[in-house]
């Protein structure tokens, strides 16, 4: 099979308008009113009757002829005499006439010859009594046999009654095509009588994921097969409904052309725009740009934008087409920047409300590929507000840094750990530490961290977050903690094990960890201690040379070799696996579990909790340095009264 190679990349503008030249809208549905919220109108309503039906009161009272107060007050009030009452619900039975007055309930239909309302506030009733013929005592009479009101203020025809379609009245516009229906609008269409509503059909959206590897999330992950879990289906499925499309999902394809087609043209059929994610790329394995060259017509292959060269945009039989990078980074920045918008224009929906952020970056940053780059970024304050929305008008008053978060496109957690986008111009090839930038947040209700940790992965540091609202670590290890609280950027930066030099910042808290060698159950090989790991044949596992694990595992070889009186190397050259460094504390014990090592450095407390065997071989220091300038922040101080009542390990 031959080598499809990226000649010439579209730009940016004409990958949209390939997506704006595909027909994605999907007709008109009758919706429930009930299911209506949120969805838009394709044709005008009108009014088919009042609102309300009829003349009613406004409050509770009594339902007069205005005539008959004129020139009533507190001190002259006028005397009606009361004929009856209407409650709501009640169809009046009473003919008004001059002098009288009737009892009204809010809501209730304004009687016969009523013209207007006085609340029960501004009059006073007075009963009228009369004597029993036989016994001889007074019983007062029913508001039918002659109760009088006296009406204590003048009331102009009109007052305090809402006249029928004085909401609404028959005939009238209610709503036109293009509203997005929201509560308000389902309460008028309700007080119409509307039952249902023609709205705009949601764009259906198939999304095929592709790929052998992949596995749905819940099934059994074979992972000595390389295989992952999938994660594009799911992010892309909750992106398509956020913009107001209907997501369906299919099988995933694996790399056989053949099976491949079947589900792309199952989902053609079926849904009006097709997403597919991996299979873009140039390799000879990623066929499916044959499949849209042969079965359909493809548009475009590859775009100049970083992340998400290997976008395809086409047709396959008549739905429209658009082929994601299968990396869920640029996937989902792919979906954010072209395809969302065209489903939201598709679903008769406004663009979402932008929101954006102005700060300066944190630290500089290069970048010469002469590609759009669309840079996944984080946002960390120097004071105790959040950053202003520059979209709601208000200026920030604290410092607002701006730092990438970019593990490769691979890696879910740069979406995870990131606020929002800034886009670099292709142009442009070098970022500098404060130069301003503007970060396109990813949704106007996005939050930044309360506080910013970054650091070594500590069970305790977790124990402390889970008490603060909303922070962020990042697990990037001991040394680069150091690095990047020197270049300003964390509110605290965790350390565990020896320090290379002294760090010009503030200890905010320490405990110790007991670290050592975690081995199988029951330390079925009877390990001792390092010697062992030089001495017999045992497969090892160690920690990143970022982690503080590490640095103290290295000075305990470099204890063991000047007992020796030999060099460290030759130590380490003995000790099998030792250049092999995983990012995570559990990482090391979770291949002994596996059985893919004999043993690995790590923690007490992991080997307790995944009941390991564990051979001590010190306490290290973790200690929580804070940026000088965040001294004040709400949450380190938060942090700092944590740390006063000494962590220990469970």
């Amino acid at each position: 099979m031959s080598r499809k190679e990226f000649r010439d990349l579209a730009s940016p503008e004409a990958a949209r308008e390939a997506i704006d030249s595909l027909s994605l809208e999907g007709g008109i549905d009758r919706v429930a009113l009930e299911d209506a919220r949120g969805r838009v109108l394709v044709a005008r309503l009108d009014a088919e009757l009042d609102v309300p039906g009829f003349d009613r009161a406004s409050l509770d009272g009594y339902a007069l002829r205005a005539r008959d107060t004129f020139g009533a007050d507190e001190a002259d009030p006028a005397r009606l005499e009361v004929v009856g009452a209407v409650h709501a619900g009640e169809e009046p039975t009473i003919d008004l006439e001059e002098g009288q007055a009737v009892e009204i309930s809010t809501g209730a239909v304004m009687p016969p010859g009523a013209d207007a309302m006085v609340p029960v506030e501004r009059t006073d009733r007075v009963e009228q009594r009369s004597t029993d013929s036989a016994s001889g005592d007074n019983v007062s009479e029913t508001a039918e046999n002659g109760d009088e009101v006296l009406i204590r203020t003048s009331v102009a025809p009109g007052d305090n009654v809402m006249f029928a379609g004085a909401d609404v009245a028959a005939g009238e516009r209610a709503l036109g095509p293009g509203t997005t229906i929201t509560p308000r609008d389902i309460g008028l269409l309700s007080a119409l009588g509307v039952d249902e509503v023609p709205v705009r059909a949601k764009p259906r959206v198939g999304i095929v994921s592709t790929g052998d590897e992949l596995v749905r999330p819940g099934g059994d992950l074979e992972s000595e097969r390389g295989e992952i879990y999938d994660v594009n289906s799911y992010t892309i499925a909750a992106g398509v409904e956020d913009a107001g499309g209907e997501a369906v999902l299919y099988p995933h394809a694996g790399d056989d052309q053949d099976e491949m087609e079947r589900i792309l043209r199952e989902a053609a059929d079926e849904c009006d725009l097709v997403l597919s994610s991996g299979s873009t790329s140039a390799s000879a394995v990623d066929v499916i740009y044959r499949i849209i060259e042969e079965q359909g017509e493809l548009l475009l292959h590859g775009v100049s934008v970083k992340p998400g060269k290997p976008m395809l945009v086409g047709r396959l039989e008549s739905s429209a087409y658009v082929g994601l990078p299968g990396y869920p980074v640029s996937a989902m920045m792919v979906f954010r920047t072209f395809v969302a918008p065209a489903i939201r224009k598709a679903a008769g929906l406004a663009a979402p409300k932008a929101a954006t952020v102005s700060g300066r970056m944190a630290r500089s940053e290069r970048y010469a590929e002469g590609r759009l780059r669309l840079m996944p970024v984080g946002l960390v304050t120097s004071g105790p507000s959040e950053p202003a929305h520059e979209s709601a008008g208000v200026d920030g008053d604290v410092d607002t840094l701006v730092y990438p978060v970019d593990k490769g496109s691979g890696a879910t957690t740069s979406l995870a750990e990131a606020d929002g986008v800034v886009t670099v111009d292709p142009g442009t090839d070098y970022l500098e530490e404060g130069e301003s930038v503007t970060v396109d947040l990813f949704s106007p209700d996005v939050q930044p961290p309360t506080l910013l940790g970054v650091g070594e992965d500590d069970p305790t540091m977790n124990r402390l977050l889970d008490g603060l609202e909303n922070p962020r670590y990042l697990s990037v290890g001991s040394r680069p903690a150091v690095r990047r609280l020197r270049e300003g950027v964390p509110d605290v930066a965790v350390i565990a094990g020896p320090l290379e030099r002294a760090l010009e910042a503030e200890e905010l808290g320490r405990w110790s960890r007991e670290w050592g060698l975690v081995v199988r159950p029951g330390n079925p090989q009877e390990l001792e201690g390092l010697a062992a790991l030089v001495d017999r044949d045992l497969r090892f596992v160690n920690r990143t040379t970022d982690s503080g694990l590490r640095s103290s595992l290295e000075a305990a070889v470099d204890d063991l070799a000047a007992d020796r009186g030999t060099d460290r190397q030759e130590l380490i050259a003995a000790i099998d696996g030792f250049d092999l460094g995983l990012r995570a504390h559990e990482s090391p014990a979770r291949k002994v579990i596996a059985g893919d090592a004999d043993v690995g450095v790590g923690l007490r407390a992991t080997a307790d909790r995944l009941n390991l065997g564990f051979v001590p071989l010190g306490d290290q220091p973790v200690r929580v340095f804070v940026n000088s300038d965040r001294t004040a922040k709400e949450s380190v101080q938060e942090l700092a009264a944590a740390l006063e009542e000494p962590p220990t390990e469970h």
